[in-house]
């Protein structure tokens, strides 16, 4: 028995939110096709798919006598608590309680992953950022809304980021009802070893189904904090942190596989419509000022001023072999090829001819190379109006 999924793009069909879309996607449009075989996944999701989230868990709870021994529903905050299920090895686990009111999300979505059967499904709902705002502009009247958002904007999302506010938080609220968006949901979910098979804003509820397909990750720090590092490729294939001002929201870097997946790349090698990126990252990005921390990989000799870019694992394993090869003879740059070249290359393919031709220079005349290029890319933004992405 199988059934397809389509990752549906975000929309609210109640009152409050019946005309809310998200950045990043098209109200109506639908994602790649996703298979899923397992027959209770198949009955809970074609059951519940029309209703909202009050009346999704009441027919759970009618039905759960119903199913499998091998599909576990569990309302728990408590990622300990499904160590029980070790020997049950579930094929399904269904989340009754938002993530939002779970204190420790990442330990809770990392031990569903270790007692799930390998490609089992994990069902979970959540309350985004996004729609919060939306509801708290549509209660309140203008000025008294704005005041009201940004309280909580600065109390839910900017405090449980910061190292000295964190525990503050934690300590008053208890890890309830925090605040997440889209992006760090999906985000934690690829951390925790789930690729997303399907997402859904239903009646003002975000809804996830994923699917185990690796190992979690328990021993990263993920990006939260205004100054992040983030692992990039350097040198001899060494990996480097690269220092930035975060323009993404938290856990974005998870999100790559998904992101390049469905959204593809752009001129210059960049994604398209990345919606991971924070409407004052697209700003601080423009003007390169995300930039500017990884003057400090400078001094540390781990980057120049001029050469490739440092790419993730990920990305890195997009270019064909020999291109690995070749790129890790270089130290990776602030200033990119294709800045200096007078078409921006619009395909990885061209990214890779760019990039080329700049390394087997560089290894040639490194210096003399580096000069040319370093100017050459300066008349380019100065009068052909390059800027980062």
């Amino acid at each position: 028995m199988s059934f397809r999924v389509h990752r549906r793009h975000p929309w609210e069909d109640d009152m409050e939110l019946e005309n809310y879309t998200e950045r990043g996607v098209d109200k109506g449009a639908h994602m790649a096709d996703s298979h899923v075989t397992n027959a209770d996944m198949v009955r809970i999701f074609e059951a519940t798919k029309h209703l909202g989230l009050d009346e999704a868990l009441a027919w759970l709870d009618a039905h759960k006598g119903e199913f499998d021994t091998s599909t576990v529903i569990v309302d728990t905050d408590e990622g300990d608590d499904l160590a029980q299920f070790r020997d049950v090895k579930p094929q399904v686990i269904v989340e009754k309680r938002a993530l939002n009111e779970i204190r420790h999300l990442n330990t809770l979505l990392n031990r569903a992953n270790e007692v799930l059967e390998d490609g089992g499904y994990l069902w979970c709902h959540a309350h985004t950022a996004v729609l919060k705002r939306q509801l708290i502009m549509n209660r309140h009247i203008w000025g008294v809304r704005h005041v009201i958002y940004a309280c909580h904007f600065i109390w839910h999302r900017v405090l449980p980021k910061m190292k000295w506010s964190r525990g503050i938080y934690m300590a008053i609220t208890k890890g309830k009802n925090r605040t997440y968006h889209r992006v760090e949901v999906l985000g934690r979910m690829y951390r925790a070893g789930y690729e997303v098979v399907d997402e859904e804003f239903r009646k003002g509820e975000f809804f996830v189904l994923a699917r185990k397909v690796k190992e979690p990750i328990w021993n990263d720090i993920p990006s939260g904090s205004p100054l992040i590092y983030l692992k990039r490729v350097g040198k001899g294939g060494k990996l480097i942190r690269v220092y930035k001002f975060r323009t993404m929201y938290p856990y974005s870097e998870y999100l790559q596989p998904y992101i390049y997946e469905h959204n593809h790349l752009q001129q210059g090698g960049k994604f398209a419509d990345d919606y991971r990126v924070t409407p004052w990252g697209k700003w601080m990005r423009k003007l390169w000022i995300d930039e500017l921390p990884m003057i400090l990989n400078m001094f540390k000799g781990e980057l120049k001023l001029v050469g490739v870019r440092p790419l993730s694992r990920h990305y890195f394993s997009l270019y064909s072999p020999e291109m690995q090869e070749l790129r890790i003879k270089v130290r990776p740059g602030l200033l990119p090829p294709f800045y200096y070249d007078k078409h921006t290359p619009k395909t990885i393919e061209e990214v890779q001819a760019s990039e080329r031709h700049y390394i087997e220079q560089c290894l040639k005349h490194p210096l003399i190379t580096d000069i040319k290029y370093f100017f050459g890319t300066i008349g380019n933004i100065i009068f052909r109006g390059k800027t980062s992405k």
